[in-house]
């Protein structure tokens, strides 16, 4: 048996889970979706992960809460009057619903919690440690969302009784969290239902298994927020300005340019009548993000924020213009997953180390190199450089000006 898979059972061993058959279970359905199964019908496909189904029961549809009756069940052998715990069945429902394979079925008296933020038990599996504000893939059963670790409530140690503060998790820690999805899921407490109850995170891009997560319950805030609608839509406010909202995101070592080539464009931007606005790492770190530092957790945090803002400006119709180091792709792809189709735009501003420590105005290099300047990027803090970026600006060979009149060009498609 390997390290990971021991530390994983010694601590399921200390979980208090009660010692019932799944037929005693509430009835949880997922779906099973095939290539003949049309996407809203009277007919569900599924395995039954938990409890028993009869004709005629009444069952609610997840995450939506619709009611319907159940008409027919049918196994692999014909017709049933119910059906058991790890069946595959189908059901030919009393309505039409969406047999997307985020559904779940549930009795209608005891359904699943729904909610997109929760605390729950991680388990870390992964090479790279955990970083709270990294975007991962979560899969609980048939369910597949966008998932973030909010925060790392405090980390349990080997003897899984005493708990310690920590900011980050390394290969086989356990640590308590807040996880936050993109959409709502259905859940059980892993206490209640280990069928329902636990997930698994996936690093996005090599689809590697990250984490284990056993869920404790929904957050108390979850359930008292929701989207409200509104009538000014950003298209309302893009055609306002006459313009198409953008998201401009210069990346790059320290001392490349960004900030110079981001002004220059803005000011462009501004002579041409648009609608702009720069937001300058610099900057946000006075105010906004002024209680971050530079470790790989805080980077990735500082990152998280400036996207939300800046998705809040382009929503607003504005041209937006983002000059950060940035460091990583994950976070980078973050942003632009946060953005509509086509306004992202990431312009890689592509100076050598060797020519950005030659510049080092802020004596930021030399401070780095003495050792006086931890978690430097480029020095003791990697930077990984954009695989496709729209724009790729080589300022060996392109003076600011130039480089700022071609990205104009690039944005306004002139």
């Amino acid at each position: 048996m390997n390290h990971s898979r021991e530390t994983i059972l010694r601590y399921l061993n200390q979980l208090s889970v009660p010692n019932l058959k799944t037929v005693e279970l509430p009835l949880r359905i997922i779906s099973r979706l095939d290539k003949f199964q049309k996407e809203k019908s009277h007919e569900f496909s599924g395995i039954i992960l938990t409890g028993k189904i009869a004709v005629g029961d009444s069952i609610r549809v997840l995450p939506i809460g619709k009611l319907v009756k159940v008409k027919k069940i049918t196994g692999s052998e014909g017709s049933l009057s119910q059906a058991f715990c790890q069946q595959e069945i189908k059901l030919t429902l009393s309505a039409k619903i969406n047999c997307s394979a985020a559904v779940i079925l549930s009795n209608a008296e005891t359904p699943p919690q729904v909610a997109d933020q929760l605390e729950s038990t991680l388990i870390w599996k992964g090479n790279d440690q955990m970083l709270p504000g990294r975007d991962y893939t979560l899969r609980l059963q048939s369910q597949e969302v966008n998932a973030t670790i909010t925060d790392l409530k405090y980390e349990i140690n080997s003897n899984f009784k005493d708990h310690f503060a920590s900011k980050t998790l390394s290969l086989n820690a356990i640590g308590v969290c807040n996880i936050s999805t993109d959409k709502p899921v259905c859940f059980d407490s892993y206490i209640e239902n280990p069928e329902l109850g636990q997930f698994s995170l996936f690093d996005k891009k090599t689809n590697s298994v990250m984490a284990l997560g056993l869920i404790h319950y929904a957050l108390r805030r979850s359930q008292n927020i929701h989207w409200q609608a509104l009538d000014i839509t950003q298209e309302a406010h893009a055609q306002q300005k006459y313009q198409q909202p953008k998201l401009i995101w210069f990346t790059g070592l320290s001392g490349s340019g960004k900030s110079t080539v981001a002004n220059l464009v803005e000011k462009k931007l501004y002579a041409l009548g648009k609608h702009s606005f720069l937001l300058d790492g610099d900057n946000i770190r006075h105010g906004l993000n002024r209680d971050l530092g530079f470790t790989d957790v805080d980077r990735v945090e500082n990152i998280r924020r400036v996207g939300e803002v800046a998705k809040l400006m382009a929503d607003a119709g504005l041209i937006v213009l983002a000059a950060f180091i940035s460091p990583f792709r994950s976070e980078r792809n973050m942003v632009r997953n946060l953005m509509n189709e086509g306004c992202f735009v990431e312009v890689f501003i592509n100076t050598p180390l060797i020519e950005a420590e030659r510049r080092d105005q802020k004596g930021l290099y030399k401070k780095a190199r003495s050792g006086n300047l931890k978690n430097f990027t480029g020095i003791d803090s990697p930077y990984e450089p954009p695989v496709n970026p729209e724009i790729t600006i080589d300022t060996t060979v392109m003076n600011a000006e130039d480089s700022a009149e071609l990205i104009v060009k690039n944005i306004l498609g002139i």
